[in-house]
């Protein structure tokens, strides 16, 4: 199959999902040029803001392939990757990401996330959303621990 291949098929998961009250969002991880795993914007259906195309597709991914560490796939996406789907692409150590639709092209549907970009830029005491930092005695043994630990699994 070749790139074009799997781009089609993230945008016909975007597709089949909008006939079951999903968003138009659609994405497909392939390994070795074959599919391993696909997912679609489940967020209205499942009440679930984390359930975005290219999350969902990591999940599927990793529980099929049994790691975490996705560095030898690729996402291909039909449209370009959300903060939130940035982040998961980055902690999942996808080799490439290929996307159709831009984050501009989504605003203009009505699914804008700039002011998530915008949020990220702005110090924590001048974000919407109020960012409290709490000291926890047994959040800071759990770091400590962690940091003595000799036989975990890094990530």
């Amino acid at each position: 199959m070749t790139k074009n291949d799997f781009m089609k098929q993230a945008a016909n998961a975007a597709m089949e999902n909008m006939k079951t009250q999903g968003g138009p969002f659609g994405a497909v991880i392939v390994k070795d040029n074959k599919i391993i795993a696909t997912g679609s914007n489940r967020v209205v259906p499942n009440n679930d803001p984390t359930a975005h195309a290219e999350i969902q597709a990591i999940r599927a991914a990793a529980a099929k392939l049994g790691t975490f560490d996705l560095s030898d796939c690729d996402v291909y996406t039909s449209c370009e990757p959300c903060p939130m789907c940035l982040g998961a692409i980055y902690w999942a150590k996808v080799k490439n990401v290929y996307y159709a639709n831009t984050r501009y092209d989504a605003a203009e549907i009505g699914f804008d996330d700039n002011f998530i970009y915008e949020e990220l830029e702005k110090p924590m005491d001048k974000r919407s959303i109020n960012f409290i930092k709490l000291d926890s005695t047994e959040a800071t043994e759990s770091f400590e621990i962690w940091k003595k630990t000799e036989n975990k699994k890094e990530y």
